[in-house]
C-alpha cells in the first residue's frame, strides 16, 4: 500500500465505528491520511483512532455523531477542519437495514432506513460541500463518495425499503455530481454486495427471523451459489482499494459514477 498516496488528505468518515467504515479509516491512514471517524458509538470509534495513531501514519480523531441530525454533521465536518486545518474528502458510509417483506413495511420501519440511509447522507454532503466551497476551489478537486449497494440495481423482496434507500443514495450521487461540479467536487460512490460486517451479521438473523431463510447463513450461502460470479462473499478489505481510488488523486476525472464491488451479482 503506497504510504503516500492519500498524504495530505482530511477525510471524514461516518459510521466508522466498526466494519467497512473502519477498515476505510486504518486503509486511508496506512496512505498518508488524517480521518476523523464519526459515529453514535464514541467509544468503538476511539478504539480505532487509537489504533491508528498507535500506527504511526495519518493522525486520527473520533466524533459522537448521530448522522440523521444537521447539527451532527456540521459539528463533525467543524471538528475535522479544526484537528486537520481543512476537509478534502467526505465519506458517507453510514447505514442500516431491517428486513421486512413488502406488505409488512410500517412507518417506523420505512423512517428508520430512511433517515440513517438517504436522508443523513443528504445531510453530511450538504454539510461538507458547504465547507468545501467555503474553502475555495483549490488546485485538486475535493471529493464526495457515498456507499450505495447493490440494492440500487436489484429489487430485493425481503429488503424494500433498503433498496429504495439505496435508490436514493444512487440519485444524491447523481444530483450531488451535476450541483456541485462548478464548485471543484466531484460525487462518486461504491455499491458492495454481501460484504461479512455487523450488519450483515444481524440481517442473516433477521431473515430467518421474519422467515425468508430457514438457517443463519442460508443468506449468504444462497447468494454465493445463485448470484455472484466470483464464489465467496466479501470482506472489508475487499472494499478498501476502490475507496481509497475514490478518495485518491487517480479518480478527478470522474463524477456521478457509481462502482460496484459485489462479485458480479449486479450481472446476474
Amino acid at each position: 500500500m503506497d504510504a503516500n498516496r492519500l498524504k495530505g488528505k482530511h477525510i471524514l468518515i461516518t459510521g466508522a465505528a466498526r466494519g467497512m467504515g473502519a477498515a476505510n479509516a486504518e486503509a486511508f491512514a496506512q496512505q498518508g491520511a488524517d480521518v476523523c471517524l464519526g459515529d453514535l458509538d464514541l467509544d468503538e470509534a476511539q478504539k480505532v483512532a487509537d489504533r491508528i495513531n498507535d500506527a504511526g501514519n495519518g493522525k486520527a480523531i473520533a466524533v459522537k455523531m448521530d448522522v440523521t441530525k444537521r447539527e451532527d454533521n456540521a459539528a463533525a465536518v467543524a471538528a475535522t477542519v479544526e484537528a486537520f486545518g481543512s476537509i478534502n474528502v467526505g465519506l458517507f458510509n453510514a447505514g442500516l437495514n431491517k428486513p421486512r417483506f413488502f406488505m409488512d413495511i410500517d412507518e417506523d420501519n420505512w423512517d428508520m432506513i430512511m433517515n440513517v440511509n438517504t436522508k443523513a447522507m443528504w445531510l453530511g454532503m450538504q454539510e461538507t460541500a458547504k465547507q468545501m466551497i467555503a474553502q475555495g476551489p483549490g488546485d485538486e478537486p475535493y471529493k464526495i463518495i457515498n456507499v450505495g449497494s447493490i440494492a440500487s440495481r436489484k429489487p430485493l423482496v425481503d429488503v424494500t425499503v433498503y433498496c429504495t434507500s439505496k435508490y436514493g443514495c444512487l440519485a444524491l450521487t447523481h444530483c450531488g455530481a451535476v450541483a456541485l461540479a462548478e464548485h471543484n467536487i466531484t460525487v462518486n460512490g461504491y455499491a458492495p454486495g454481501v460484504v461479512v460486517t455487523p450488519l450483515w451479521e444481524q440481517l442473516d438473523k433477521d431473515l430467518v427471523d421474519i422467515g425468508f431463510k430457514e438457517k443463519a447463513g442460508q443468506a449468504y450461502e444462497d447468494i454465493v451459489r445463485d448470484a455472484l460470479q466470483i464464489k465467496r462473499v466479501s470482506y472489508p478489505n475487499d472494499i478498501v482499494g476502490t475507496a481509497s481510488f475514490l478518495a485518491s488523486r487517480d479518480s478527478d476525472y470522474m463524477t456521478g459514477q457509481m462502482i460496484h464491488i459485489d462479485g458480479g451479482w449486479c450481472i446476474q
